[in-house]
């Protein structure tokens, strides 16, 4: 058995989530991810002490080497273009023009390696009018109307509670990558691949651009966690004894179990609620049959009774419960790996399964400068009185400067 991106190289300029997230999935691919870091590190790294990483650092970058490397020195790009004429992939997701005022734009990438692919993470993308707005986060989810279509009709907009702008457009942009390496086995030619986070955050909005459309724009915004579209009853998070459980019923057959499970067979068969249209349109009224119920019962019963009729329900689940959650464990989505510094840590996992393909086991993240010398020893033929040179004029860190172990 192999992997997938067996000996493919991607040289990683990934900051922050949304391009270490894409470079992760590619390593758990096979691939061998060099990650390129100025001196300093990568802004997420944020040391408290020397030799330690912030967490969501150690979650995003295990499996790569990294080569710490000032691309802003003359020596440092030339270096940089050296190894790029033996990588398949150049990642970045930096603000439209850096790329470009490092003299290392699209046109010199590809004179340099007509084989390569270019993948660009940017906010708007790199045409548009938005193509130069700052991006992180929190402003896509303001400009895609997340913020807008999150929160209770009567209160303020709010963001999504997880940074999953981010993480979506790093999905889809390690998508394109696959994609671009694929059309290359056919033509020889490289590419760029442009993931633009508002682009990939539209999509999610089906249900309620869905409800804006069918309403003729009337619909309100924020559902709060009723259906984005206010299309679906049962379909909300109900108060329990204990916490709260998330209920939904998207045919009759569950709505029925549901009418029998909370002593109401009545209404299984009522005409007021008989199809989704009576339902929806009585939505105040069918949360509240559903709440005088679960709000006797601890969530985990309300969760057990309604499963057992193959009604879709779950606990709704804090970060403690689910660090400690023995399916998330057994799936080995959050493994524990040694960090030489900070011991154990959490990391990871990888969350593409293929039957036909060997796993990457989970490693730590690598310390600032880690492989520094071993690649360009390895890979440029450097010795070491060269490398040697470059540490001394500053152009790269090695791990023992860069604080790692």
């Amino acid at each position: 058995m192999t992997r997938p991106l067996d000996g493919i190289v991607v040289l990683d300029l990934g900051q922050i989530y949304n391009g270490p997230y894409c470079t992760l999935l590619l390593a758990y691919a096979g691939a061998e991810v060099i990650k390129i870091e100025p001196p300093g590190g990568e802004s997420t790294r944020r040391r408290v002490r020397p030799g330690e990483e912030s967490h969501p650092f150690l979650f995003l970058n295990g499996n790569k080497k990294s080569l710490c490397m000032d691309l802003k020195a003359p020596r440092g790009r030339e270096l940089f273009l050296e190894l790029v004429k033996q990588a398949d992939v150049v990642l970045e997701n930096f603000a439209v023009g850096t790329m470009d005022r490092l003299g290392l734009g699209v046109d010199t990438l590809l004179a340099t390696n007509p084989r390569l692919v270019i993948a660009t993470g940017k906010g708007f993308g790199t045409t548009g009018p938005y193509a130069h707005y700052p991006a992180m986060d929190l402003t896509i989810q303001a400009m895609t109307a997340v913020m807008a279509t999150t929160g209770f009709p009567d209160q303020p907009p709010v963001k999504a509670g997880v940074a999953f702008a981010d993480f979506i457009a790093g999905v889809h942009l390690a998508a394109g990558i696959v994609m671009a390496l694929f059309q290359r086995m056919r033509t020889g030619v490289g590419q760029v691949v442009e993931v633009a986070m508002q682009d990939a955050v539209i999509p999610t909005l089906a249900s309620n651009l869905g409800g804006f459309f069918a309403s003729g724009g009337t619909l309100p915004e924020r559902t709060g966690n009723r259906h984005g579209g206010l299309s679906i009853a049962p379909y909300n998070v109900y108060r329990c004894a204990d916490g709260w459980v998330a209920i939904l019923c998207v045919s009759d057959r569950h709505w029925q179990a549901v009418a029998q499970v909370i002593g109401r067979s009545d209404l299984a068969t009522h005409p007021d609620f008989e199809g989704m249209p009576n339902r929806a349109a009585r939505m105040d009224e069918v949360d509240a049959l559903v709440e005088q119920w679960t709000v006797t019962r601890r969530k985990q019963e309300v969760v057990d009774l309604l499963l057992a009729r193959h009604v879709p329900c779950a606990p709704v689940v804090h970060l403690a419960e689910l660090v400690d959650d023995p399916h998330v464990r057994a799936r080995g989505m959050l493994p524990t790996v040694d960090h030489p510094v900070m011991g154990p840590v959490v990391t990871f996992g990888n969350p593409i399964r293929l039957s036909a393909a060997d796993a990457v086991p989970p490693a730590v993240a690598p310390a600032l400068g880690q492989h520094t010398e071993e690649i360009l020893r390895q890979r440029l033929g450097l010795d070491a009185a060269a490398v040697a040179e470059l540490r001394a004029a500053g152009v790269i860190v090695t791990a023992s400067e860069g604080g790692g172990a």
